[in-house]
């Protein structure tokens, strides 16, 4: 398990830790005075002095002139002007991305609320409510904003479908100001309970995939679009303190560039575009929003990683965008893996030795960012609830996430839309996940040196992995193939990912796995009889794969000889052909709709002069599988 603490080493861990106090002891600005009990103002802890935490025991930043008699109304924002926040207009010039990282302690989303995408049933003019609850959630309230601070959430974040009420179409990128009202409204309340709060621009649509359009003028004007909205938005929050963060986008910044939701022609970008039209967007992103002005000149930014996946956003071609201040700069990324536990119902279970070293390993991957002086942000993780509840293990997998954060120095930020956090009780729902983010919160770990902090999540994370059952998998010099598999509504699977993991699968899936051993045929299978639908739902996703296949046996070829479904020799598209994405694990793609381009490393034994495709079945008319076998041989050309 790797540890990054070269960048703690360098830091100021006194004044942080003054920091850290201040800001768990704040008070709110809003409604009850900003500073002494005799309307006084006092100084927060510090060496810059600045007004940490929950907003404003210092009346000297932006507002009106009645600040220190909890009379200020929209945070100095000329803009807004209505909304009574306790938010105080400050920028602490010296804090680092590193340092607010930490202070910006566990975090939450008000997820499936302000993204809500009502707009082609709604129009462009409907009461905002209407956007709001579109998804199914409540109105949102001071209340439910105060419990999730309460429950131990330091920081909100605030996805939003700016394009919900702007009729982009026709080249209006004008956000209708009941919008940004009500947005900056909710970021009032966040304040007011003295959290941080992000504001991005979410899904929205799939706007995003006219960056992918084959019209030059299309993708000209999604550059508009977005730094109009940027412009929109930095100017509307441009007074108020570095508590309110801007991030750059969601997960669409990656391969979802290429989306047809709305740009019908998009699709048009090579997976290597797609990294440079991200570095393009991130960079605009920052130009856009400093060129603003005021607090937004330093203001701390959110860069969206690749995907916002890890792995991708790792890659060399993802560049971070270049920042007119320093250390002012963070990073965002999601992780819901394993998918199958995390979002989807095909796995029930988590906890093997196995998973905890899958979680460890790829969240230690971040530390490329905070070596660099970027703060890290998860700012999507979670695991979805049954219908009866937590899935088993949900408290262990959060509890080791969480750990990792400490231990690095991230913020988590759940993805929640009142399945955790209830907004109508305003309090969680299980009193165990409860204790984990009360044991986590700021105000709990400000009373903790950084040093005992990474000590304590290290000694419980190396405790949870001893404990944990032995998972099934391979010695890295053993190769095995399988077959993975994904059905198409995602709730039959079996070891999907480049690691070989036969736990990671559905109840009553059966399969039979074959050990390398060098050139010669093989078979492998799969039984879906015994799950509790009896068959796959057609497939999202399937490949052939040999863990260790590159390392063990490099430059061999896969050659499918047959494909059997359902008993039934199966006619496949195209051709297939054998390459890696990780350089250990051999695959080839059975269906996979997300791969745009052959690789160029891709290699085939014997062309036979059909098209190369990741899509050897056609998932629109496999209905439903019961089984399934692939026989191939293996050769070294």
């Amino acid at each position: 398990m790797k540890k990054s603490t070269d960048w703690i080493k360098k830091r100021k861990l006194a004044r942080l830790a003054a920091l850290i106090m201040a800001a768990a002891l704040g008070l709110t600005a809003c409604g009850d005075g900003a500073g002494s009990a005799d309307g006084s103002t006092t100084e927060n802890a510090g060496d810059n002095g600045t007004g940490m935490g929950a907003g404003g025991s210092e009346s000297s930043g932006a507002g009106s002139e009645n600040d220190a008699t909890g009379d200020r109304q929209g945070g100095g924002n000329e803009t807004g002007g209505t909304f009574g926040c306790g938010d105080d207009g400050r920028v602490r010039q010296e804090l680092t991305a590193l340092e607010v990282t930490e202070l910006m302690g566990n975090g939450i989303n008000l997820g499936n609320t302000m993204e809500a995408y009502g707009r082609k049933d709604l129009g462009t003019e409907a009461e905002t409510a209407r956007y709001e609850t579109f998804w199914g959630q409540s109105v949102t309230t001071q209340e439910m904003l105060d419990g999730m601070k309460a429950a131990g959430f330091d920081t909100l974040r605030l996805p939003v479908a700016w394009t919900n009420m702007m009729a982009f179409e026709s080249g209006d990128y004008t956000i209708n100001s009941a919008y940004l009202d009500r947005v900056e409204e909710i970021a009032g309340y966040a304040r007011n309970a003295g959290m941080y709060v992000i504001i991005n621009d979410h899904w929205d649509g799939g706007w995003w995939g006219m960056f992918g359009s084959a019209s030059e003028d299309t993708r000209k004007q999604a550059m508009e679009l977005y730094k109009s909205m940027w412009t929109q938005i930095a100017e509307r929050f441009r007074d108020y303190s570095d508590y309110v963060i801007f991030e750059s986008g969601n997960e669409e910044l990656g391969f979802r560039l290429n989306d047809t939701d709305i740009a019908e022609d998009s699709g048009t970008l090579s997976d290597a575009e797609c990294y440079s039209v991200t570095n393009e967007i991130n960079q605009a992103f920052v130009d856009t929003v400093r060129a603003t002005g005021g607090n937004n000149a330093s203001r701390f930014l959110l860069i969206a990683g690749f995907g916002t996946d890890i792995k991708g956003t790792c890659d060399s071609k993802y560049k971070m965008p270049t920042d007119s201040v320093k250390d002012k700069l963070l990073i965002s990324v999601h992780y819901y893996d394993p998918s199958g536990y995390c979002i989807n119902a095909s796995l029930s279970t988590w906890g093997t030795k196995q998973d905890y070293q899958a979680m460890n390993d790829t969240l230690a991957l971040m530390t490329k960012f905070t070596d660099q002086g970027y703060g890290v942000i998860i700012g999507e993780y979670g695991v979805l609830l049954e219908t009866s509840g937590l899935k088993e293990n949900a408290a262990d997998y959060t509890q080791n996430l969480l750990n990792n954060c400490d231990l690095y120095g991230y913020c988590p930020v759940l993805w929640d839309c009142s399945n955790l956090y209830d907004r109508q009780s305003c309090s969680i729902i299980d009193m165990g996940m409860g204790r984990l983010y009360t044991k986590h919160s700021l105000e709990i770990q400000s009373g903790k040196s950084r040093e005992d902090v990474i000590a304590q999540a290290k000694k419980e994370m190396d405790a949870d992995y001893e404990n944990a059952s032995e998972g099934a998998g391979v010695a890295d010099d053993v190769a095995m193939a399988w077959i993975m598999y994904n059905s198409s509504d995602w709730n039959t699977m079996y070891s999907v990912g480049d690691v070989y993991a036969p736990d990671d699968k559905t109840a009553g899936v059966e399969a039979v796995d074959v050990e390398i051993t060098g050139e010669g045929t093989y078979t492998v299978a799969l039984d879906f009889t015994g799950t509790s639908g009896g068959a796959a739902n057609s497939v999202v996703f399937s490949a052939l794969a040999i863990a260790n296949g590159e390392t063990l046996f490099p430059g061999y070829y896969v050659d499918i000889k047959e494909i059997l479904v359902n008993g039934e020799p199966y006619e496949m598209k195209g051709q297939a052909y054998t390459a890696s994405d990780d350089g250990k694990c051999t695959r080839v793609n059975l269906y996979n709709s997300w791969v745009s381009t052959v690789p160029d490393e891709a290699r085939v034994l014997n062309d036979n002069g059909k098209e190369l495709t990741p899509c050897l079945l056609d998932a629109e008319t496999l209905g439903n599988v019961e089984t399934i076998s692939v026989t191939f041989e293996y050769v070294a050309k």
